[in-house]
C-alpha cells in the first residue's frame, strides 16, 4: 500500500499539495503511488521561478527508466521556488516524495486550490 499522508490534498493525476509556513504558498510534488508506478526517476524538468499556471496546466515532466510523464498543476498560481536538488538527485522523488522530493512551491491565485481530494478520497481512487 502506498504512503498517503492525511495532512495533504491530492489530484486524480497523482500530484499532492502541502501547505507551508508561508501563508498562501503550497509545496507540490508527486505521490508515493505515482513514483512507485513510474519506477526509478532519472530526470525531472521543472518550471522557472515566476512562471504562472492555471489548474491542470502541464508544468513539467518526470522521466523514469520506463516512461516519461507530464506533471499537471493541481492549483492556480505562480511558482515561487523550485527544488534545485532534483537537478542532481532526481531519485529523491523515489526515496522521499513527500519530503526532500518536493518539486515546486506555488503562491496560490484566488480560489486556486479548488477540487483537491482528501487522503481518504485519494486512497479510494488508487485502491
Amino acid at each position: 500500500m502506498s504512503n498517503i499522508p492525511a495532512d495533504l490534498r491530492y489530484t486524480k493525476d497523482h500530484e499532492y499539495v502541502r501547505t507551508t509556513t508561508d501563508s498562501g504558498v503550497v509545496a507540490i510534488g508527486i505521490t508515493d503511488f505515482a513514483q512507485g508506478e513510474l519506477g526509478d526517476i532519472v530526470y525531472v524538468e521543472l518550471p522557472k521561478v515566476g512562471a504562472t499556471y492555471g489548474e491542470h496546466d502541464v508544468f513539467g515532466t518526470v522521466e523514469a527508466v520506463k516512461a516519461v510523464s507530464e506533471l499537471f498543476m493541481p492549483v492556480s498560481g505562480e511558482v515561487v521556488e523550485v527544488n534545485g536538488r532534483l537537478d542532481g538527485e532526481p531519485a529523491l522523488i523515489n526515496t522521499d516524495p513527500y519530503g526532500d522530493g518536493w518539486m515546486i512551491k506555488v503562491r496560490l491565485a484566488a480560489g486556486g486550490d479548488a477540487g483537491l481530494m482528501t487522503a481518504d478520497e485519494y486512497k479510494a481512487q488508487v485502491g
